[in-house]
């Protein structure tokens, strides 16, 4: 087992927070929910990281799908309660849990796109699993068995966990905040040094959901008077015509 210290060896660090791999997984510390979302498999970063305990009954295992994209297998060593984050993919999860022997309790969905819902169906018909997600998609998310709301708290074994609503990229989008263990799932919400692509949601609806990353992502500093003259908009320009600016370059980027 490979314990990942993400403050130390700051090159690695620097690969766990490129854009297009590890979305959604985060460690807090001193700045709050920083995302994790980079390191190349051709780097075999998550070689270096696949297994990290954030608490002493905790563990979370990266598992590499499709393309660019990791599910987050958890288990409670105390009660054996297993979940996975965002499976796009069935068969990456069920070689992950047979390489350990153990069962799935849990699909965890933060919103409907097929990238993170993909293996649902399958893994929920082999193992028999609950799938949560959130309430506003409940039509959207393959399976469902548990829908949740902002605010609203869940048990997952012995942890407690927050579910935020986080709209923008999906109508629906829900974080998973583990507060206990200090660790947050965020889907494609938000990652470092950028936003999720805003497919259902609107620029106004973003700044009220991740105020963070605020020393460096600049979708989070659209009030900062040097954004402003970067971008060439007026000061009285509003934070949300700033930040649709952002992301329409970034698309084009």
């Amino acid at each position: 087992m490979v314990k990942c210290r993400l403050n130390l060896w700051p090159g690695m660090r620097q690969l766990c927070i490129r854009k297009n791999l590890l979305y959604g997984f985060m460690r807090i510390f001193s700045m709050p929910l920083k995302t994790l979302r980079g390191a190349s498999r051709s780097l075999k970063v998550a070689q270096f990281c696949s297994v990290l305990n954030t608490s002493s009954s905790l563990q979370i295992e990266l598992v590499p799908c499709l393309k660019d994209n990791y599910a987050y297998l958890l288990h409670d060593v105390d009660t054996g309660t297993v979940g996975i984050v965002d499976p796009s993919e069935s068969l990456p999860v069920i070689d992950a849990l047979s390489r350990s022997d153990r069962n799935l309790t849990y699909i965890l969905n933060t919103h409907h796109h097929y990238d993170h819902t993909g293996g649902n169906l399958e893994l929920k018909a082999r193992y028999g699993a609950k799938v949560i997600g959130s309430g506003t998609d409940s039509d959207r998310i393959p399976g469902i068995d548990i829908a949740l709301k902002d605010g609203d708290k869940w048990m997952f074994a012995g942890h407690e966990v927050v579910i935020l609503e986080t709209p923008g990229h999906t109508r629906g989008h829900i974080s998973f905040y583990f507060p206990g263990a200090g660790v947050i799932f965020v889907g494609d919400t938000l990652f470092s040094l950028s936003c999720g692509k805003l497919f259902e949601g609107t620029p106004e609806q973003v700044p009220s959901t991740i105020k963070m990353e605020k020393a460096c992502n600049p979708f989070l500093r659209t009030s900062s008077s040097e954004i402003r003259r970067s971008l060439k908009i007026p000061a009285t320009a509003s934070d949300a015509e700033a930040l649709g600016i952002i992301r329409q370059a970034k698309d084009n980027f």
